[in-house]
């Protein structure tokens, strides 16, 4: 991966180099794009056997993000929201999910899936999720000084999607390590792949690496049309049943849909909710005031401090939008065709609406972070689910252990896309 800067100068957000630099330093360059008097960070993207597009615009503000997550019409999600290139037509079968749609299509899938999370379904979730934390910090006491990533942190989302859809436990192992893999993609820890490396990636990495994913989702999306066929003739009380009997219009989702939303589904639940987990554990041993705040009143500052959490972490750093017709934002002309990047990340940090962002403050008020997404149509639709996992994991953990704290810095996974932790030494 290459890129030219030619307005911007020194930052280089899409160089692999960037995403390896330390999260300060990272977020300092944001900073320096953020005070920019027009903001626009225009670089060529160039990745091996993948076809190129003109590269793309960087969103840092936190008033663009926003005005883009609100004007879909203008700032489309099709054709592609989860690549900064558009999507091969191999990976399109297995990734192209709701989120890379606008309506009506997404509308009427949304209404759909929508229905696995609502109040009352997730209020009947309640009593499994505290199970869940239970036996999590049962395992943990019994076992003492662990990585909190893999015993804790990935173990209660995992678990809860898993019975939503009604996976199969002998498989469960598989669906953790293949949404690894397909957000790992430029990790080596994930990708597998010796030819990649922290400046660059050479041909047969990236085709390494862009093989295994598209394994992954082939292998992810067969499990999940394999559960729909199951579940037309013995249908249950799981999500995969009221996907495959809902009907919206008159439309029902096809196999391909339903595998794709589940591949949405298993990923995006799984791996934002274990990296929000994770970067909390450090935020409360970095900043001790805050978890002696936490424990003198849970009930109160916990929702407070749960929205702190994910607006700190951003667990996904950034969203494409590509323009559907000449538009003028923040001084700047966009023209029909042009991609831009959605860097949570940085509107989450800017100065002019959170008032010392680099501080990690439980009782801030207002807090209004894009870290589920931005207003509009995408905004993440299992934000409340994910709130409630951290909340109960959280209560459990400090109910219990209250001592527990990272014991080492965070193996940070490589990627432009999701701010992950793979592994957290911990002990109490």
């Amino acid at each position: 991966m290459t890129a030219t800067v030619p307005e911007t100068g020194e930052l280089s957000v899409s160089d692999l180099a960037f995403w390896a630099l330390p999260p300060e330093r990272r977020m300092a360059e944001f900073a320096e794009l953020r005070q920019r008097e027009h903001p626009r960070f225009y670089q060529e993207l160039k990745l091996p056997f993948v076809k190129q597009g003109p590269g793309f615009y960087a969103l840092a503000r936190h008033a663009d993000v926003v005005e883009a997550s609100r004007t879909p019409q203008v700032f489309s999600s099709e054709p592609c929201s989860n690549s900064i290139a558009d999507m091969p037509g191999y990976l399109a079968r297995y990734f192209g999910s709701m989120i890379n749609m606008d309506d009506p299509r997404h509308a009427k899938i949304r209404k759909i899936v929508s229905r696995a999370f609502t109040p009352r379904v997730l209020e009947k979730m309640e009593t499994d999720l505290q199970a869940a934390a239970t036996r999590i910090v049962d395992d943990l006491i019994e076992k003492g000084s662990t990585d909190f990533v893999t015993d804790v942190a990935a173990r209660l989302p995992l678990q809860v999607i898993c019975d939503m859809m009604g996976i199969p436990e002998p498989v469960r192992p598989m669906v953790y390590e293949r949404t690894n893999i397909i957000l790992g993609l430029g990790d080596p820890e994930y990708s597998g792949g010796r030819d990649y490396t922290r400046d660059g990636i050479t041909r047969l990495g990236a085709l390494y690496g862009l093989l295994k994913v598209m394994v992954a989702g082939y292998e992810l999306n067969h499990l999940a049309m394999k559960l729909a066929r199951r579940r037309r003739r013995h249908p249950g009380d799981d999500l995969v049943s009221a996907l495959i009997s809902a009907e919206v219009d008159g439309e029902r989702l096809t196999d391909q849909e339903i595998g794709s939303f589940f591949i949405l589904l298993v990923v995006a639940g799984n791996e934002t909710t274990r990296n929000a987990m994770s970067h909390g554990l450090k935020l409360f041993t970095d900043n001790p005031e805050q978890r002696a705040l936490l424990l003198e009143d849970f009930d109160a500052h916990m929702p407070g401090a749960v929205e702190e959490i994910v607006r700190m972490a951003t667990p996904v750093i950034q969203f494409r939008r590509t323009l559907t017709r000449d538009h003028e934002m923040n001084g700047h002309q966009y023209r029909q065709g042009d991609k831009v990047l959605l860097f949570y990340n940085s509107a989450n940090r800017d100065e002019t609406v959170f008032e010392n962002p680099d501080v990690f403050d439980i009782t801030r008020s207002p807090n209004p972070h894009v870290g589920f997404g931005g207003p509009g149509p995408h905004f993440c639709l299992g934000a409340n689910l994910a709130r409630r996992e951290i909340t109960v994991m959280f209560r459990e953990l400090f109910t219990r252990v209250p001592g527990i704290r990272a014991s080492g810095e965070p193996d940070r996974l490589f990627s432009s896309f999701i701010n992950g932790i793979k592994h957290l030494p911990c002990t109490f």
